[in-house]
């Protein structure tokens, strides 16, 4: 199963992050590196080749919300609160700070 969503820095469109049957991806879109734009997190500096994790990156998991606000969301969506690229696809589209995340629906290889 391929889930992904796309990353937004202050409303421009900065990268994808995507999980799938390996792990977890993150990559730069293009145009984001070409414009000159800052990176999303201190810990994925800009760079053409994507990202790979095991789990979650760090900077995105911090994104969810943590305590009674992730306890809202997971009743109010029904989510499974040790999903978290779930949670951050369904709860990180309108974060504070910024950077956001959109779900996208990826084709089936």
């Amino acid at each position: 199963m391929y889930r992904a969503g796309e990353v937004y820095y202050q409303d421009v469109p900065a990268g994808l992050v995507v999980e799938d049957e390996e792990g977890y991806s993150f990559t730069y879109h293009r145009d984001y590196l070409l414009n000159v734009n800052p990176p999303v997190s201190l810990t994925l500096p800009l760079r053409e080749e994507p990202y790979r994790s095991t789990v979650l990156f760090p900077f995105f998991d911090g994104l969810i919300p943590e305590g009674w606000l992730l306890d809202i969301a997971v009743q109010n969506w029904k989510l499974n609160p040790r999903d978290r690229m779930g949670l951050l696809l369904t709860v990180c589209q309108d974060c504070l700070g910024a950077v956001s995340i959109r779900k996208i629906v990826l084709p089936t290889l």
